[in-house]
């Protein structure tokens, strides 16, 4: 019998809206509202500033180790600026501007940076998932809550974030072939920042793209520059709306890069040159998008320091709130709390020997 070639979809496009030049594709423009836009450009500049307050406060020993984000996040932004409230956001653990504009409070970040539990509390009206530390396994639970939306005959979407790292997890591709077997409404966000910590993209696949893995799973896959917020916006978008009119789920690979270290226990020196990094310093999501709204008309001078101070004060605010919260955070027995509905007998009794522990403690300060 002879070779019969079999037709496969072999086709994934690459989107640029806003190239780095600040060049636009008129044709292309999303019809983006300007209080959005501008929405937009605000949160983008708190997250930039946050991170680097972040930095500032780990360098001083006033919080733990952190992951920056910083250079990513247009990627964050465009994608998650789609959903709705009754939607679902699943980030893994390099999310913090989604997770800010999806409503999390900074001073819960603060908290959680510095190894309270309190930070990771979900308060009970966000359709948020905590932070997924363990590289990958956020995109199993964002399965299968598309697919139990699915299940429920809803039209809510569930958008998951991960690295380009997490491309090389099981977890990814078992998530990836389930959601398209059951076309579970979930969109795939991965920020292609060229980095697995200090392993490059060109050490873990052969692949072209990123984006062309959906193809063998049978579901739409787009690359876009993922320092360009119009085009993440424009190709989550038509994501979001497959999704919602039952056409299941879609991965984007977002290119963009992390301009700083992968967490701050890491010195990103030892693997990568001052020259890639100042490339892509030249490629700044926030630099482009500012520039645009300035030609809009949107931005001016005026408005620039303007957001920026308003931001720097919003931050202000929160550290001294977080840092006020923190010295009421004194009472060791807390950590039995939140954890189960009703406490385990091992852990009552573990409860009970700790708070004995504590009484002679107590007694002896007492005393002495």
């Amino acid at each position: 019998m002879p070779r019969n070639p079999i037709e496969i979809p072999d086709k994934v496009e690459y989107l640029s809206v806003l190239d780095e030049n600040g060049q636009l594709d008129q044709a292309l423009e999303p019809d983006i509202l300007p209080d959005l836009l501008l929405e937009l450009y605000r949160s983008m500049v708190l997250g930039r500033q946050f991170d680097q307050r972040l930095l500032s406060l780990q360098r001083q020993g006033r919080i733990g180790t952190f992951p920056p984000i910083t250079g990513q996040e247009a990627a964050q932004l465009g994608a998650v600026a789609l959903l709705r409230p009754s939607d679902w956001m699943v980030p893994s653990f390099r999310e913090t501007a989604a997770e800010i504009w999806r409503g999390r409070s900074l001073e819960s970040i603060l908290l959680a940076n510095n190894g309270y539990n309190e930070g990771g509390r979900v308060d009970a009206d966000q359709n948020n998932l905590p932070v997924a530390i363990p590289v990958g396994s956020q995109v199993l639970h964002a399965v299968g809550l598309a697919w139990a939306i699915k299940y429920r005959k809803k039209d809510d979407v569930v958008m998951t974030f991960f690295g380009d790292g997490a491309t090389s997890q099981g977890d990814f591709h078992e998530g990836l072939n389930f959601a398209a077997v059951y076309q579970a409404p979930v969109i795939f966000v991965c920020q292609n920042n060229q980095w697995a910590i200090s392993v490059p993209r060109s050490k873990q696949t052969r692949s072209k793209t990123l984006a062309q893995k959906a193809l063998a799973y049978g579901m739409p896959g787009i690359q876009v520059d993922g320092n360009d917020i119009l085009a993440v916006y424009l190709a989550a978008w038509e994501a979001v709306e497959r999704a919602r009119a039952g056409g299941g789920p879609t991965l984007i690979e977002c290119v963009t890069y992390r301009l700083l270290m992968h967490t701050t226990a890491d010195d990103p020196k030892r693997y990568r040159s001052d020259e890639e990094v100042e490339i892509w310093s030249r490629r700044d999501p926030l630099v482009r998008f500012e520039k645009y709204l300035t030609d809009k008309g949107l931005l001016n001078a005026e408005k620039i320091t303007a957001t920026l101070e308003a931001v720097i004060m919003q931050i202000q605010t929160a550290v001294d709130n977080a840092e006020a919260q923190m010295k009421q955070f004194n009472n060791p027995l807390d950590m039995f709390d939140h954890v189960y509905v009703e406490l385990s007998p091992h852990l009552i009794a573990q409860k009970n020997a700790l708070a004995r522990e504590l009484s002679l403690i107590e007694e002896d300060k007492n005393h002495g």
